[in-house]
């Protein structure tokens, strides 16, 4: 495998879908989105069938459990619920430079031509910079029509601000390709990594594309992150907490994933 250009895509294998649905979750803010694909891969025991290498990708390897090391990659999976077929995309890391974002999206989008693919979910974090005891699912999507649909599924709809790097970028590319693009949105802190933003995502999820999840692991990690903003708070004491550096309630249309 060379490197020499931007972006190499190995598919092992393509396979045949029935009007497949890609959900996105790649590192950003909290963990929010990548949180939630992993737990979709594990519970629904995805089979991976491509990599997608990029020089922009930090310039690092990884160690696996074994010893081995491996390059920083993004992979696609592939499973078949009785509801419908998925692809499911996850990564170790989202490109370093907006150029190599916009091919990064690019390359998504054309196996998401070459599978059948209609719709595009990205999961991602909604960023407050406070802590909260709800958290919210905001959504933004590239069909007026989902949009209005949002509240039915407790989906508070965004009116303004942006989606940053490959969250946005991927819907954003696949409207041009006519192919309908949703982004959810978990409400975080961004202090922490955040699995209860992600737990409160993937039930979004789930009832939208009707999927019967056991969601008992991510519900643990959604504990651990409570127990961990609870410690925060509690160290934090009387001096300068994260709530006192919470965005300005007049800059909170801005809300991003970073």
């Amino acid at each position: 495998m060379s490197l020499s250009n931007r972006i190499v895509v190995e598919i092992t294998e393509m396979p045949k879908l029935r009007n497949p649905t890609l959900v996105c979750g790649l590192p950003g803010s909290g963990f929010v989105g990548k949180l939630a694909v992993d737990h979709l891969i594990e519970e629904l025991k995805g089979v991976p069938f491509a990599n997608i290498y990029s020089s922009s990708f930090p310039p690092q390897v990884l160690i696996q459990s074994d010893g081995t090391a491996d390059l920083m990659k993004n992979t696609l999976y592939y499973c078949k619920t009785e509801s419908s077929d998925l692809v499911l995309l996850s990564g170790d890391a989202q490109p370093v430079s907006p150029e190599s974002e916009y091919e990064m999206a690019e390359e998504i989008t054309k196996l998401c031509e070459k599978l059948g693919v209609k719709t595009i979910y990205t999961l991602a974090a909604y960023i407050t910079g406070a802590f909260t005891k709800t958290q919210k699912v905001y959504g933004a999507s590239t069909s007026p029509q989902i949009v209005k649909e949002f509240p039915k599924y407790g989906v508070y709809p965004m009116n303004s601000g942006s989606i940053t790097g490959m969250n946005g970028l991927i819907i954003g590319v696949a409207k041009r390709k006519n192919i309908t693009g949703i982004c959810l949105l978990g409400e975080t802190s961004g202090y922490v990594v955040d699995a209860t933003a992600s737990k409160s995502v993937l039930e979004t999820l789930a009832t939208i594309l009707d999927l019967n999840l056991d969601l008992v692991g991510i519900s643990k990690k959604a504990q651990d992150t409570e127990q961990l903003i609870k410690t925060i708070k509690e160290q934090m004491g009387g001096r300068q907490s994260p709530e006192s550096l919470a965005i300005p309630q007049h800059d909170k249309k801005l809300g991003y994933i970073s």
